[in-house]
């Protein structure tokens, strides 16, 4: 079975902005969390598609556009993608009661994520 799109975000510089914008673009329910600088997307899409973020960059950081693949084992996950030319750009992180993730760039440098899976699949 293959690991499954289950997040997104997308990064600009003026992240309110980008919330009106794919809000009334798109009918996306945006809860701000001013705590984070991040705004939680909810798709309403009643479970057909994924959910999302949307957020100003870390200082030095640029825009972008991030989607994240769950899997079981992280740090197996960023060895095995290391040996196929990938590099960890962030190694596993724990936000406390939230998620467990991890950043790495593909052979190209595309910046693509990684989420702990709740229960192991298979």
């Amino acid at each position: 079975m293959g690991n499954p799109v289950v997040h997104f975000e997308v990064y600009g510089k003026d992240a309110k902005k980008l919330s009106n914008f794919y809000s009334k673009a798109f009918g996306w329910k945006i809860e701000h969390m001013p705590q984070m600088n991040y705004g939680m997307v909810d798709t309403a899409s009643g479970g057909k598609g994924i959910n999302g973020g949307i957020a100003q960059p870390m200082p030095g950081g640029k825009m972008s556009v991030t989607f994240y693949v769950e899997v079981d084992d992280l740090g197996a996950k960023l060895k095995e993608i290391e040996k196929m030319g990938g590099k960890t750009v962030m190694p596993v992180t724990t936000v406390p009661n939230m998620v467990t993730f991890a950043l790495f760039s593909d052979p190209e440098g595309n910046v693509i994520g990684l989420v702990k899976s709740e229960q192991p699949r298979g």
